[in-house]
């Protein structure tokens, strides 16, 4: 695997080492010790399938709070979207900051987002599926999002937004009482 850093401080955007022969092709997607070199040290302890219909769905931007809070690991394995990470950790150098890429069954690239980053994704084809590793089991009353279209952020997202829920339609705006994830 290979970990590239991204423009936020801990967010790394990773690209596996496919072995491919005529039987089609293995890689390997976790291992304890690569992902120990970037300072990954926290067990997964849920894993999640989300299967989205429709081209132009957002979902997000969703995060746990402490003691809740969690590193995800994130994988297209079916059609394409475009995955998003902001930071909202109180004292990060890149403190309320965002970056997204493409994750798709193509690229079969992975998203590491670290534990105070809110994260999200808009399908960019009918039928996108993701894997999500999380971990901190899911907690309702820890559940928290920020607004993806929150002008603080000014997220480029590539296409237009078709479906979202009402829920992350909701979530608030960050304003001066916002004081940021703290880790």
């Amino acid at each position: 695997m290979n970990f590239n850093s991204t423009l936020l401080a801990d967010v790394y955007l990773i690209d596996v080492n496919p072995f491919q022969d005529e039987r089609g092709f293995f890689m390997r997607t976790f291992c304890k010790d690569e992902f120990q070199q970037i300072g990954h040290t926290k067990e997964f302890v849920q894993f999640n399938h989300s299967i989205n219909p429709k081209k132009g769905t957002l979902r997000g931007m969703h995060f746990q709070v402490s003691p809740y809070g969690e590193v995800k690991l994130i994988r297209c394995i079916a059609g394409s979207v475009f995955d998003v990470v902001v930071d909202i950790r109180q004292h990060s150098s890149t403190y309320l900051q965002w970056f997204g890429a493409e994750l798709s069954s193509d690229n079969r690239r992975m998203m590491y987002v670290p534990e105070g980053c809110a994260h999200g994704f808009l399908t960019l084809s009918d039928s996108a599926e993701l894997l999500y590793h999380h971990t901190s089991y899911y907690n309702p009353m820890a559940d928290r999002g920020v607004r993806y279209n929150d002008p603080t952020f000014h997220i480029e997202w590539p296409i237009s937004i078709e479906v979202v829920s009402e829920k992350d339609m909701n979530y608030p705006l960050i304003d001066d009482t916002f004081e940021g994830y703290p880790l």
